[in-house]
Protein backbone atom coordinates (compact mmCIF):
# COMPACT_ATOMS: atom_id res chain seq x y z
CA UNK A 1 0.00 0.00 0.00
CA UNK A 2 3.03 2.31 0.33
CA UNK A 3 4.29 4.29 -2.65
CA UNK A 4 7.82 5.59 -3.14
CA UNK A 5 6.72 9.07 -2.07
CA UNK A 6 5.22 7.49 1.07
CA UNK A 7 8.56 5.92 1.93
CA UNK A 8 10.25 9.31 1.53
CA UNK A 9 7.65 10.82 3.87
CA UNK A 10 8.33 8.06 6.42
CA UNK A 11 12.10 8.60 6.25
CA UNK A 12 11.61 12.31 6.91
CA UNK A 13 9.57 11.57 10.03
CA UNK A 14 11.88 8.80 11.23
CA UNK A 15 9.18 6.10 10.97
CA UNK A 16 9.89 2.68 9.49
CA UNK A 17 7.55 0.91 7.04
CA UNK A 18 7.40 -1.96 9.56
CA UNK A 19 6.03 0.43 12.20
CA UNK A 20 3.29 1.58 9.81
CA UNK A 21 2.47 -2.03 8.93
CA UNK A 22 2.19 -2.92 12.63
CA UNK A 23 -0.07 0.05 13.29
CA UNK A 24 -2.39 -0.89 10.41
CA UNK A 25 -2.53 -4.42 11.82
CA UNK A 26 -3.53 -2.92 15.17
CA UNK A 27 -6.37 -1.02 13.48
CA UNK A 28 -7.53 -4.28 11.93
CA UNK A 29 -7.28 -6.45 15.02
CA UNK A 30 -8.09 -3.80 17.63
CA UNK A 31 -6.78 -3.82 21.19
CA UNK A 32 -7.88 -6.36 23.78
CA UNK A 33 -9.53 -5.19 26.97
CA UNK A 34 -7.52 -5.61 30.15
CA UNK A 35 -8.67 -8.20 32.67
CA UNK A 36 -9.37 -6.67 36.07
CA UNK A 37 -8.90 -8.93 39.09
CA UNK A 38 -9.76 -6.30 41.71
CA UNK A 39 -9.40 -2.60 42.42
CA UNK A 40 -6.23 -1.66 44.29
CA UNK A 41 -7.53 -0.59 47.70
CA UNK A 42 -6.09 0.13 51.14
CA UNK A 43 -4.39 -3.04 52.38
CA UNK A 44 -4.86 -4.76 49.03
CA UNK A 45 -2.36 -3.24 46.63
CA UNK A 46 -2.29 0.25 48.13
CA UNK A 47 -0.42 1.63 51.11
CA UNK A 48 -1.98 3.96 53.66
CA UNK A 49 0.73 5.58 55.76
CA UNK A 50 0.62 6.51 59.44
CA UNK A 51 1.95 9.90 60.58
CA UNK A 52 5.09 8.17 61.88
CA UNK A 53 5.66 6.46 58.52
CA UNK A 54 5.17 9.78 56.72
CA UNK A 55 7.90 11.41 58.79
CA UNK A 56 10.19 8.41 58.45
CA UNK A 57 9.90 8.44 54.65
CA UNK A 58 10.48 12.19 54.46
CA UNK A 59 13.69 11.67 56.40
CA UNK A 60 14.59 8.83 54.05
CA UNK A 61 14.13 11.16 51.10
CA UNK A 62 16.39 13.90 52.44
CA UNK A 63 19.09 11.48 53.57
CA UNK A 64 19.31 9.62 50.27
CA UNK A 65 18.16 12.04 47.56
CA UNK A 66 21.44 13.96 47.88
CA UNK A 67 23.12 11.01 46.17
CA UNK A 68 20.85 11.17 43.14
CA UNK A 69 20.16 13.44 40.18
CA UNK A 70 16.62 14.77 40.73
CA UNK A 71 14.40 15.96 37.91
CA UNK A 72 10.87 17.35 37.68
CA UNK A 73 9.23 16.28 34.39
CA UNK A 74 6.11 18.22 33.33
CA UNK A 75 4.07 17.30 30.23
CA UNK A 76 3.09 20.78 29.04
CA UNK A 77 2.51 20.53 25.31
CA UNK A 78 -1.27 20.72 25.38
CA UNK A 79 -3.05 23.88 24.23
CA UNK A 80 -5.54 25.49 26.61
CA UNK A 81 -8.33 25.68 24.04
CA UNK A 82 -10.38 22.91 25.75
CA UNK A 83 -10.50 25.03 28.92
CA UNK A 84 -12.65 27.54 27.05
CA UNK A 85 -15.07 25.24 25.21
CA UNK A 86 -18.10 26.60 27.07
CA UNK A 87 -17.11 30.20 26.34
CA UNK A 88 -16.74 29.50 22.63
CA UNK A 89 -20.20 27.91 22.57
CA UNK A 90 -21.66 30.85 24.48
CA UNK A 91 -20.27 33.46 22.07
CA UNK A 92 -21.72 31.49 19.14
CA UNK A 93 -25.29 31.81 20.45
CA UNK A 94 -25.16 35.15 22.31
CA UNK A 95 -27.01 37.66 20.17
CA UNK A 96 -28.96 40.11 22.27
CA UNK A 97 -29.67 41.16 25.82
CA UNK A 98 -33.31 40.19 25.31
CA UNK A 99 -32.26 36.56 25.72
CA UNK A 100 -30.16 37.03 28.84
CA UNK A 101 -32.77 36.16 31.45
CA UNK A 102 -33.69 32.92 29.69
CA UNK A 103 -30.07 31.99 29.13
CA UNK A 104 -29.15 32.65 32.76
CA UNK A 105 -31.93 30.27 33.77
CA UNK A 106 -30.45 27.56 31.53
CA UNK A 107 -27.89 25.34 33.32
CA UNK A 108 -25.90 24.98 30.12
CA UNK A 109 -24.90 28.66 30.12
CA UNK A 110 -24.30 28.96 33.88
CA UNK A 111 -20.49 28.52 33.50
CA UNK A 112 -20.28 31.33 30.94
CA UNK A 113 -22.22 33.74 33.17
CA UNK A 114 -20.13 32.70 36.19
CA UNK A 115 -17.04 33.57 34.18
CA UNK A 116 -18.45 36.97 33.21
CA UNK A 117 -19.85 37.85 36.64
CA UNK A 118 -16.63 36.89 38.45
CA UNK A 119 -14.09 38.10 35.90
CA UNK A 120 -12.37 40.23 38.55
CA UNK A 121 -11.40 37.14 40.57
CA UNK A 122 -9.14 35.67 37.89
CA UNK A 123 -5.37 36.12 38.15
CA UNK A 124 -5.25 37.41 34.56
CA UNK A 125 -7.76 40.18 35.27
CA UNK A 126 -5.16 42.95 35.76
CA UNK A 127 -3.44 42.11 32.49
CA UNK A 128 -6.80 41.90 30.70
CA UNK A 129 -7.83 45.30 32.04
CA UNK A 130 -4.56 46.84 30.89
CA UNK A 131 -4.95 45.43 27.38
CA UNK A 132 -8.54 46.59 27.06
CA UNK A 133 -7.62 50.10 28.23
CA UNK A 134 -5.60 50.53 25.05
CA UNK A 135 -8.94 50.38 23.23
CA UNK A 136 -10.53 52.75 25.75
CA UNK A 137 -12.52 49.82 27.06
CA UNK A 138 -12.64 47.71 30.21
CA UNK A 139 -14.26 44.51 31.52
CA UNK A 140 -16.64 46.63 33.61
CA UNK A 141 -17.76 48.68 30.59
CA UNK A 142 -18.39 45.52 28.56
CA UNK A 143 -20.47 44.04 31.35
CA UNK A 144 -22.40 47.27 31.83
CA UNK A 145 -23.40 47.39 28.17
CA UNK A 146 -23.80 43.58 28.15
CA UNK A 147 -21.23 43.21 25.39
CA UNK A 148 -20.10 39.81 26.62
CA UNK A 149 -18.71 38.70 23.24
CA UNK A 150 -16.16 41.54 23.26
CA UNK A 151 -15.09 40.73 26.81
CA UNK A 152 -14.62 37.04 26.05
CA UNK A 153 -12.90 37.92 22.79
CA UNK A 154 -10.25 39.91 24.66
CA UNK A 155 -9.54 36.85 26.79
CA UNK A 156 -9.42 34.29 23.98
CA UNK A 157 -8.35 36.05 20.80
CA UNK A 158 -5.03 37.38 19.50
CA UNK A 159 -5.97 41.05 19.94
CA UNK A 160 -6.16 40.34 23.68
CA UNK A 161 -4.63 37.71 25.95
CA UNK A 162 -4.82 35.09 23.15
CA UNK A 163 -5.48 32.38 25.73
CA UNK A 164 -7.29 30.07 23.27
CA UNK A 165 -4.05 29.68 21.32
CA UNK A 166 -1.69 29.48 24.31
CA UNK A 167 -0.56 26.40 26.19
CA UNK A 168 -2.09 25.93 29.63
CA UNK A 169 1.36 26.49 31.18
CA UNK A 170 1.35 30.13 30.06
CA UNK A 171 -2.01 31.14 31.56
CA UNK A 172 -2.04 33.13 34.79
CA UNK A 173 -3.47 30.80 37.41
CA UNK A 174 -2.96 32.43 40.80
CA UNK A 175 -2.97 35.89 42.38
CA UNK A 176 -0.27 37.07 44.80
CA UNK A 177 0.21 40.47 46.43
CA UNK A 178 3.37 41.17 44.47
CA UNK A 179 2.85 39.24 41.22
CA UNK A 180 0.30 36.98 39.53
CA UNK A 181 1.79 33.66 38.47
CA UNK A 182 1.59 31.57 35.33
CA UNK A 183 1.01 27.84 35.77
CA UNK A 184 4.61 27.41 34.61
CA UNK A 185 5.86 29.55 37.51
CA UNK A 186 4.10 27.39 40.09
CA UNK A 187 6.14 24.44 38.81
CA UNK A 188 9.33 26.48 39.16
CA UNK A 189 8.37 27.13 42.79
CA UNK A 190 7.66 23.42 43.37
CA UNK A 191 10.92 22.38 41.74
CA UNK A 192 12.91 24.69 44.02
CA UNK A 193 11.35 23.05 47.08
CA UNK A 194 11.61 19.31 46.48
CA UNK A 195 13.97 18.87 43.50
CA UNK A 196 16.85 20.90 44.85
CA UNK A 197 20.34 19.36 44.58
CA UNK A 198 23.04 19.86 47.26
CA UNK A 199 24.73 22.43 44.99
CA UNK A 200 21.51 24.47 44.79
CA UNK A 201 20.55 23.36 41.27
CA UNK A 202 16.93 22.51 40.46
CA UNK A 203 16.38 20.49 37.26
CA UNK A 204 13.07 20.90 35.41
CA UNK A 205 12.04 19.56 32.03
CA UNK A 206 8.92 20.61 30.10
CA UNK A 207 7.59 18.87 27.01
CA UNK A 208 6.24 21.54 24.67
CA UNK A 209 4.70 21.78 21.22
CA UNK A 210 6.93 23.27 18.47
CA UNK A 211 4.72 26.30 17.96
CA UNK A 212 4.93 27.22 21.64
CA UNK A 213 8.61 26.58 22.33
CA UNK A 214 9.69 30.23 21.90
CA UNK A 215 6.89 31.33 24.24
CA UNK A 216 8.16 28.93 26.91
CA UNK A 217 11.75 30.10 26.50
CA UNK A 218 10.69 33.73 26.81
CA UNK A 219 8.50 33.03 29.84
CA UNK A 220 11.28 31.25 31.73
CA UNK A 221 13.75 34.02 30.88
CA UNK A 222 11.33 36.60 32.30
CA UNK A 223 10.40 34.69 35.47
CA UNK A 224 13.12 32.22 36.55
CA UNK A 225 15.44 34.84 38.06
CA UNK A 226 12.68 35.95 40.44
CA UNK A 227 12.43 32.47 42.00
CA UNK A 228 16.15 31.81 41.88
CA UNK A 229 16.57 34.86 44.11
CA UNK A 230 13.59 33.96 46.29
CA UNK A 231 14.65 30.36 46.95
CA UNK A 232 18.41 30.59 46.50
CA UNK A 233 18.48 28.06 43.65
CA UNK A 234 19.85 27.92 40.12
CA UNK A 235 17.42 26.45 37.61
CA UNK A 236 18.46 24.07 34.88
CA UNK A 237 15.38 24.23 32.64
CA UNK A 238 15.18 22.15 29.48
CA UNK A 239 12.52 21.59 26.84
CA UNK A 240 11.70 18.87 24.34
CA UNK A 241 9.05 18.35 21.71
CA UNK A 242 7.11 15.22 20.86
CA UNK A 243 9.17 13.41 18.24
CA UNK A 244 7.61 13.08 14.75
CA UNK A 245 8.74 9.45 14.89
CA UNK A 246 6.06 8.81 17.54
CA UNK A 247 3.22 10.01 15.30
CA UNK A 248 0.80 7.29 14.21
CA UNK A 249 -0.78 6.73 10.81
CA UNK A 250 -4.47 7.50 10.32
CA UNK A 251 -6.65 5.10 8.33
CA UNK A 252 -9.98 5.11 6.54
CA UNK A 253 -12.90 3.16 8.04
CA UNK A 254 -11.76 0.15 5.91
CA UNK A 255 -8.27 0.36 7.53
CA UNK A 256 -6.49 1.55 4.39
CA UNK A 257 -4.13 4.53 4.88
CA UNK A 258 -5.93 7.87 4.96
CA UNK A 259 -4.51 10.30 2.42
CA UNK A 260 -4.50 14.11 2.41
CA UNK A 261 -5.82 16.06 -0.60
CA UNK A 262 -2.28 16.13 -2.00
CA UNK A 263 -2.02 12.35 -1.75
CA UNK A 264 0.33 12.29 1.25
CA UNK A 265 -0.25 10.02 4.23
CA UNK A 266 -1.93 11.55 7.28
CA UNK A 267 -0.13 11.11 10.59
CA UNK A 268 -1.43 12.23 13.96
CA UNK A 269 0.25 12.73 17.35
CA UNK A 270 0.36 9.43 19.23
CA UNK A 271 -1.09 10.75 22.50
CA UNK A 272 0.74 11.35 25.78
CA UNK A 273 2.23 7.87 25.59
CA UNK A 274 4.53 9.27 22.90
CA UNK A 275 6.24 11.28 25.65
CA UNK A 276 7.89 8.10 26.91
CA UNK A 277 10.53 8.77 24.24
CA UNK A 278 11.13 12.24 25.71
CA UNK A 279 11.45 10.69 29.17
CA UNK A 280 13.79 8.00 27.84
CA UNK A 281 16.02 10.50 26.05
CA UNK A 282 16.63 12.37 29.32
CA UNK A 283 18.32 9.29 30.81
CA UNK A 284 17.53 10.68 34.24
CA UNK A 285 17.85 9.16 37.67
CA UNK A 286 14.99 10.07 40.05
CA UNK A 287 12.18 11.74 38.10
CA UNK A 288 9.00 13.35 39.47
CA UNK A 289 6.13 13.52 36.96
CA UNK A 290 3.19 15.85 37.41
CA UNK A 291 0.62 17.39 35.05
CA UNK A 292 0.93 21.07 34.21
CA UNK A 293 -2.50 22.03 35.61
CA UNK A 294 -2.35 20.24 38.99
CA UNK A 295 -0.95 23.09 41.08
CA UNK A 296 -2.05 25.23 44.01
CA UNK A 297 -1.09 28.62 45.50
CA UNK A 298 1.73 28.81 48.06
CA UNK A 299 -0.64 28.62 51.06
CA UNK A 300 -1.58 25.04 50.09
CA UNK A 301 1.82 23.84 48.86
CA UNK A 302 3.28 22.44 52.15
CA UNK A 303 1.14 19.28 51.92
CA UNK A 304 2.20 18.83 48.29
CA UNK A 305 5.86 19.13 49.27
CA UNK A 306 5.37 16.74 52.18
CA UNK A 307 3.90 13.98 50.04
CA UNK A 308 6.40 14.47 47.22
CA UNK A 309 9.05 13.77 49.86
CA UNK A 310 7.03 10.78 51.09
CA UNK A 311 6.70 9.06 47.71
CA UNK A 312 10.30 9.97 46.93
CA UNK A 313 11.47 8.46 50.22
CA UNK A 314 9.52 5.25 49.61
CA UNK A 315 10.98 4.99 46.10
CA UNK A 316 14.55 5.42 47.34
CA UNK A 317 14.01 2.93 50.17
CA UNK A 318 12.63 0.26 47.84
CA UNK A 319 15.29 0.98 45.19
CA UNK A 320 18.04 0.54 47.76
CA UNK A 321 16.67 -2.86 48.75
CA UNK A 322 16.22 -3.93 45.12
CA UNK A 323 19.78 -2.92 44.25
CA UNK A 324 21.08 -4.76 47.33
CA UNK A 325 19.61 -8.02 46.06
CA UNK A 326 20.64 -7.50 42.43
CA UNK A 327 24.21 -6.75 43.48
CA UNK A 328 24.21 -9.82 45.71
CA UNK A 329 22.83 -12.05 42.96
CA UNK A 330 25.40 -10.81 40.42
CA UNK A 331 28.47 -10.53 42.63
CA UNK A 332 28.13 -13.39 45.11
CA UNK A 333 29.36 -16.73 43.80
CA UNK A 334 26.63 -18.63 45.59
CA UNK A 335 23.19 -17.58 46.75
CA UNK A 336 21.73 -19.57 49.62
CA UNK A 337 18.22 -20.92 49.87
CA UNK A 338 17.62 -18.56 52.80
CA UNK A 339 18.75 -15.57 50.66
CA UNK A 340 16.32 -16.49 47.91
CA UNK A 341 13.46 -17.01 50.36
CA UNK A 342 14.10 -13.58 51.94
CA UNK A 343 14.33 -11.86 48.53
CA UNK A 344 11.16 -13.59 47.34
CA UNK A 345 9.29 -12.49 50.47
CA UNK A 346 10.42 -8.89 49.83
CA UNK A 347 9.27 -9.13 46.21
CA UNK A 348 5.81 -10.39 47.11
CA UNK A 349 5.05 -8.42 50.28
CA UNK A 350 6.73 -5.08 49.58
CA UNK A 351 6.71 -4.83 45.77
CA UNK A 352 3.50 -6.76 44.98
CA UNK A 353 5.42 -8.88 42.45
CA UNK A 354 3.63 -12.04 41.36
CA UNK A 355 5.97 -15.05 41.43
CA UNK A 356 5.19 -18.48 39.90
CA UNK A 357 3.04 -20.65 42.17
CA UNK A 358 5.73 -23.34 42.17
CA UNK A 359 8.54 -20.87 42.86
CA UNK A 360 9.54 -22.47 46.21
CA UNK A 361 10.19 -25.89 44.67
CA UNK A 362 12.12 -24.70 41.61
CA UNK A 363 15.90 -25.23 41.45
CA UNK A 364 17.76 -22.41 43.23
CA UNK A 365 19.44 -21.21 40.04
CA UNK A 366 16.00 -20.84 38.43
CA UNK A 367 14.64 -18.98 41.46
CA UNK A 368 17.58 -16.60 41.22
CA UNK A 369 16.98 -15.95 37.50
CA UNK A 370 13.28 -15.24 38.13
CA UNK A 371 14.11 -12.75 40.91
CA UNK A 372 16.76 -10.99 38.80
CA UNK A 373 14.20 -10.48 36.01
CA UNK A 374 11.57 -9.35 38.51
CA UNK A 375 13.88 -6.81 40.20
CA UNK A 376 15.79 -5.51 37.19
CA UNK A 377 13.11 -3.08 36.00
CA UNK A 378 12.28 0.62 36.34
CA UNK A 379 10.43 1.45 39.56
CA UNK A 380 7.61 3.94 40.11
CA UNK A 381 5.67 5.06 43.15
CA UNK A 382 2.26 6.54 42.32
CA UNK A 383 0.30 8.78 44.66
CA UNK A 384 -3.44 8.01 44.58
CA UNK A 385 -6.32 10.11 45.90
CA UNK A 386 -9.76 9.01 47.03
CA UNK A 387 -12.19 8.94 44.13
CA UNK A 388 -14.65 11.83 44.35
CA UNK A 389 -16.19 11.39 40.92
CA UNK A 390 -13.35 12.67 38.71
CA UNK A 391 -13.22 10.99 35.27
CA UNK A 392 -10.10 9.11 34.27
CA UNK A 393 -7.82 6.29 35.30
CA UNK A 394 -7.48 4.47 38.57
CA UNK A 395 -5.39 1.83 40.35
CA UNK A 396 -6.29 -1.79 39.69
CA UNK A 397 -4.88 -5.29 40.00
CA UNK A 398 -4.68 -6.95 36.58
CA UNK A 399 -4.36 -10.56 35.46
CA UNK A 400 -2.06 -11.09 32.46
CA UNK A 401 -3.92 -14.23 31.41
CA UNK A 402 -1.12 -16.51 32.56
CA UNK A 403 -1.85 -16.37 36.27
CA UNK A 404 0.40 -13.40 37.04
CA UNK A 405 -1.01 -10.29 38.68
CA UNK A 406 0.32 -6.76 38.66
CA UNK A 407 -0.56 -3.27 39.82
CA UNK A 408 -1.56 -1.00 36.94
CA UNK A 409 -3.03 2.44 36.31
CA UNK A 410 -6.00 1.70 34.04
CA UNK A 411 -8.20 4.03 31.98
CA UNK A 412 -11.91 3.26 31.66
CA UNK A 413 -11.47 2.91 27.87
CA UNK A 414 -9.26 -0.15 28.51
CA UNK A 415 -12.04 -1.98 30.37
CA UNK A 416 -14.93 -3.93 28.88
CA UNK A 417 -17.64 -2.13 30.83
CA UNK A 418 -20.32 -4.16 29.02
CA UNK A 419 -19.03 -7.21 30.87
CA UNK A 420 -21.02 -7.28 34.17
CA UNK A 421 -18.14 -8.87 36.11
CA UNK A 422 -15.58 -6.32 34.91
CA UNK A 423 -18.05 -3.44 35.42
CA UNK A 424 -18.64 -4.59 39.01
CA UNK A 425 -14.89 -4.57 39.74
CA UNK A 426 -14.53 -1.16 38.10
CA UNK A 427 -17.36 0.23 40.27
CA UNK A 428 -15.60 -0.96 43.43
CA UNK A 429 -12.61 1.32 42.81
CA UNK A 430 -11.95 3.64 45.75
CA UNK A 431 -9.11 5.77 44.35
CA UNK A 432 -8.23 7.88 41.34
CA UNK A 433 -4.96 8.53 39.49
CA UNK A 434 -3.97 12.21 39.84
CA UNK A 435 -0.72 11.65 37.85
CA UNK A 436 1.56 12.08 40.84
CA UNK A 437 4.53 9.84 40.13
CA UNK A 438 8.17 9.49 41.07
CA UNK A 439 10.29 7.16 38.98
CA UNK A 440 13.66 5.43 39.34
CA UNK A 441 15.00 4.72 35.86
CA UNK A 442 18.54 3.40 36.41
CA UNK A 443 19.67 -0.15 37.13
CA UNK A 444 21.77 -1.35 40.06
CA UNK A 445 24.98 -0.45 38.19
CA UNK A 446 23.80 3.09 37.46
CA UNK A 447 22.99 2.52 33.79
CA UNK A 448 19.75 4.01 32.41
CA UNK A 449 17.08 1.52 31.46
CA UNK A 450 15.78 1.61 27.90
CA UNK A 451 12.19 2.42 28.88
CA UNK A 452 10.85 1.20 25.53
CA UNK A 453 11.64 -2.35 26.70
CA UNK A 454 8.89 -2.17 29.33
CA UNK A 455 5.87 -1.10 27.23
CA UNK A 456 2.76 -3.26 26.87
CA UNK A 457 2.06 -2.71 23.18
CA UNK A 458 -1.42 -4.22 23.54
CA UNK A 459 -2.71 -1.23 25.53
CA UNK A 460 -3.15 1.37 22.79
CA UNK A 461 -6.43 3.01 21.89
CA UNK A 462 -8.36 3.57 18.64
CA UNK A 463 -10.64 6.59 18.25
CA UNK A 464 -12.90 7.89 15.50
CA UNK A 465 -12.07 11.30 14.03
CA UNK A 466 -12.63 13.23 10.80
CA UNK A 467 -10.57 15.37 8.42
CA UNK A 468 -11.89 17.58 5.64
CA UNK A 469 -15.33 16.04 6.13
CA UNK A 470 -14.05 12.47 5.78
CA UNK A 471 -14.21 9.89 8.56
CA UNK A 472 -10.99 8.34 9.79
CA UNK A 473 -9.61 6.22 12.60
CA UNK A 474 -6.72 7.41 14.80
CA UNK A 475 -4.35 5.39 16.96
CA UNK A 476 -3.02 6.44 20.35
CA UNK A 477 0.07 4.77 21.77
CA UNK A 478 0.00 3.10 25.21
CA UNK A 479 -0.46 5.93 27.73
CA UNK A 480 2.56 7.33 29.52
CA UNK A 481 1.45 6.17 32.99
CA UNK A 482 -0.70 3.32 31.66
CA UNK A 483 0.59 0.83 29.09
CA UNK A 484 3.89 2.64 28.51
CA UNK A 485 4.86 1.79 32.12
CA UNK A 486 2.95 -1.49 32.34
CA UNK A 487 6.01 -3.64 32.95
CA UNK A 488 7.60 -1.42 35.61
CA UNK A 489 7.63 -2.29 39.29
CA UNK A 490 4.69 -0.27 40.60
CA UNK A 491 3.66 0.81 44.09
CA UNK A 492 0.48 2.71 45.02
CA UNK A 493 0.29 5.06 48.01
CA UNK A 494 -2.71 7.03 49.23
CA UNK A 495 -2.05 10.78 49.28
CA UNK A 496 -4.37 13.56 50.55
CA UNK A 497 -7.06 14.83 48.18
CA UNK A 498 -5.75 18.40 48.65
CA UNK A 499 -2.73 17.41 46.53
CA UNK A 500 -5.07 17.01 43.53
CA UNK A 501 -6.42 20.32 42.21
CA UNK A 502 -6.52 20.16 38.41
CA UNK A 503 -7.70 23.00 36.19
CA UNK A 504 -9.70 21.45 33.35
CA UNK A 505 -12.02 24.40 32.64
CA UNK A 506 -11.33 28.09 33.14
CA UNK A 507 -13.90 28.26 35.96
CA UNK A 508 -11.92 25.73 37.98
CA UNK A 509 -9.70 28.71 38.81
CA UNK A 510 -12.64 30.14 40.75
CA UNK A 511 -12.52 27.22 43.20
CA UNK A 512 -11.44 28.14 46.70
CA UNK A 513 -8.21 26.13 46.32
CA UNK A 514 -7.06 28.36 43.46
CA UNK A 515 -8.03 31.69 45.01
Amino acid sequence: MLLEKDLAQLRKKGITPETVANQITQFTSGFPFVKLTAPATIGHGMLQLSSDEVEMLRGQYYRHSINHQLLKFVPASGAASRMFKQLFEFVEVWKSTDEEMAMRANKKWRPAFDFIDQIGRFAFYDELRQLMSKNSDSPEKCIERKDYATLIGFVLQSHGLDYAARPKALIRFHRYPEYNRLALEEHLVEGANYCRQPDGTANLHFTVSPEHRDLFVDATKQTAARYEKLFGVKYNITFSEQSPSTDTIAVNPDNTPFREKDGSLLFRPGGHGALLKNLNDLQGDIIFIKNIDNIVPDRLKPVTYQYKEVIGGLLLWMQEEIHFWLKRFHVEEETTEADLATAADFAVRKLFISLPTDFAVLPLIQQKEILIRAFNRPLRVCGMVKNEGEPGGGPFILDDGEGRQSLQVVESSQIDLKNPEQKAIFDLATHFNPVDLVCAVRDWQGNPFDLSDFIDEKTGFISEKSKDGKDLKALELPGLWNGAMANWITLFVEVPIITFNPVKTINDLLREQHQ
